[in-house]
């Protein structure tokens, strides 16, 4: 197997690549990072660690969750698709084994997180203990969630303003994009936020006290997102209501100004068609001065409706 990369990580947090997967960590513990695509990752696995964490770390399909296992930790999480010609809200899996030597994480597609990482371990400033390492990596996926969490609400505010302040129609497309990007992204966060808040569990193996008390802010700025998301949701909601109200409004006047049109025209369309008829005895066929009258009958019929209609107060 070819892993994407990996790193004996010693206690001061320097580290090493590993040039030979299978020889045993001295100290510290090992940090395998695999492509789910690589033909040989199966096997590996099945040699290094447990079958249901092989399941786990092998699954086409995911959701957060968090739980220990035969002394470890599975995890599993998500974060922000940030490579070149994605969607950020078409949000990546990464999948982690965590025990007390070997830290084995699994991804398909490039997850920015675990890269800025893996930098970090490259630059020896890597975390000391797989414990921390969980926590550095999730607070790398958290961090991101909530930046886009923030693009969001300020994209909803520049809405807002154009609706509420300036009186006028945001673009056609805006408002559709975002509550797509928030129903993509609720359905990762909220799952996300549980297992975040799962790994507090004082009976799992791994984490200490300091560890839980990290990833317990970690968690709450998950729930954050969380909060954040639903609201960005509701203010969406709200400007879709105002603009289905104000667009039934417009139409409601433009109805009834139509109303009023035809009501004072039906008469005279009436008067005009009747004297339109070509049949013999219609009055005034042979006076020259007939369709002077005729007009000026119809106008002051259409003046009298449109009087009649002001007198009741109708528009």
């Amino acid at each position: 197997m070819i892993p994407i990369s990996a790193f004996d990580i010693l206690p001061d947090g320097s580290a090493r690549p590993s040039a030979d997967l299978s020889t045993p960590v001295g100290s510290g513990y090992r940090w395998v990072h695999c492509d789910l695509s690589d033909p040989d990752l199966p096997g590996w696995l099945a040699a290094h660690v447990p079958e249901r964490a092989v399941d786990a770390l092998l699954a086409p399909e995911t959701r957060p969750r968090a739980f220990g296992h035969d002394g470890g930790l599975i995890v599993i999480l998500r974060g922000l698709n940030l490579n070149e010609g994605a969607q950020r809200d078409d949000m990546v899996s990464l999948r982690g084994w965590f025990s007390e030597r070997l830290v084995v994480t699994t991804r398909i597609r490039r997850i920015f997180a675990a890269e800025e990482l893996r930098r970090r371990v490259a630059e020896n400033k890597a975390p000391p203990t797989p414990a921390a390492f969980l926590v550095a990596l999730s607070e790398n996926l958290t961090d991101r969630i909530e930046d886009n969490g923030v693009a969001l609400e300020d994209r909803l505010d520049v809405l807002e303003e154009i609706l509420f302040a300036n009186d006028q129609a945001p673009e056609c497309d805006e408002i559709p994009e975002l509550r797509r990007s928030a129903i993509r992204l609720g359905r990762f966060l909220i799952p996300q936020a549980s297992a975040l808040h799962a790994l507090q569990d004082t009976r799992l193996p791994l984490i200490d006290t300091d560890m839980r008390e990290d990833l317990g802010e970690i968690a709450n700025g998950a729930q954050r997102a969380v909060e954040e998301l639903n609201a960005v949701r509701d203010r969406l909601a709200v400007l879709t209501d105002h603009l289905e109200s104000r667009q039934n409004a417009r139409l409601s006047r433009n109805s009834y100004a139509l109303s009023v049109v035809a009501a004072v025209f039906l008469p005279m369309g009436f008067l005009t068609g009747l004297f339109g008829v070509n049949v013999a005895g219609m009055p005034g066929t042979q006076m020259p001065q007939a369709f002077a009258v005729l007009t000026g009958a119809t106008l002051a019929m259409g003046f009298l409706v449109w009087l009649v209609l002001r007198i009741l107060r109708l528009f």
